[in-house]
């Protein structure tokens, strides 16, 4: 990303400004709610909803983890760390700079934000011919399918209830943006229900973020045949058992030879070169 000087132009003050507003940097929560509630909590719950108060804790904000994408950020749209949000945009640009034919997609998505970075990308280059995609269940990670996919035994994902992001919620997020429009498209539900039908013909730069071997694996087989040459497939765990053995077992069966580039701690992409 270029420094702000004579080369720091209104297009990258836009978008780095988008970036940590997404990334909860901009107005950082001070405090948490409080998900797992002790026994002594249950008789206040009735009249705490009839007066509209929560239980909340104090949270503490730690900038150095934020930046690397080391937290779950209280007020964010995110846990993507400043280098894998960077990067969306280095290959967004590079395609549109090579003209390489595709729409966006993100698969897995939480709050949004990382498919509003996208849609920000296009629009600070008003492109109006290409559309993002968000894929996602919108109700968190399904449970692991230990018979189809064995890599994903002891897998707790689907436990998780913070990683459950409700549709409007999503949709409330790109509309505050000011980036819900018709060139952002949804397809709610598991991948392997919604991306093998998606109406998607080419992609130039598809994003996975589905933490498990099953959800990785179906979204590699289902949308990197329709990436283009020259466009870019980003994992954003690679850290995580299942999705970085997907990910190489993947590229193993289709004798995929890019070499992998690491973007941060868990990031990583290739570019698509036939």
């Amino acid at each position: 990303m270029p420094n702000e000087g004579s080369d720091y132009t209104l297009k990258d003050r836009y978008l780095d400004l988008v970036r940590d507003s997404i990334m909860g940097l901009i107005h950082p929560g001070q405090y948490r709610p409080l998900l797992r509630k002790p026994a002594w909590y249950r008789p206040l719950a009735g009249l705490l909803k009839r007066v509209d108060l929560e239980l909340v804790r104090p949270a503490h904000f730690d900038v150095a983890r934020r930046l690397e994408g080391k937290d779950w950020p209280v007020n964010a749209e995110s846990m993507l760390s400043r280098q894998r949000l960077d990067n969306i945009r280095f290959c967004l640009e590079s395609v549109l700079r090579d003209n390489v034919p595709g729409d966006i997609i993100e698969a897995g998505t939480w709050l949004g934000g990382a498919a509003i970075f996208m849609r920000a990308v296009l629009q600070a280059h008003d492109i109006k011919n290409r559309s993002v995609w968000v894929a996602d269940s919108f109700g968190g990670l399904p449970p692991a399918d230990t018979v189809k996919y064995p890599q994903d035994t002891g897998d707790t994902h689907s436990t998780f209830l913070d990683l459950i992001a409700p549709f409007e919620a999503v949709q409330e997020n790109f509309r505050k943006y000011g980036l819900l429009d018709s060139q952002v498209k949804f397809l709610p539900g598991w991948f392997s229900e919604t991306l093998e039908q998606a109406p998607i013909d080419r992609l130039a730069v598809a994003r996975l973020d589905g933490d498990m071997y099953g959800s990785t694996i179906e979204s590699l087989n289902a949308l990197y045949p329709k990436l283009s040459a020259g466009g870019y497939c980003i994992i954003d765990d690679y850290n995580l058992s299942g999705a970085r053995q997907a990910t190489d077992d993947y590229r193993a069966a289709q004798g995929i030879s890019e070499s992998l580039v690491k973007i941060d701690w868990t990031g990583v992409y290739w570019r698509k070169e036939r």
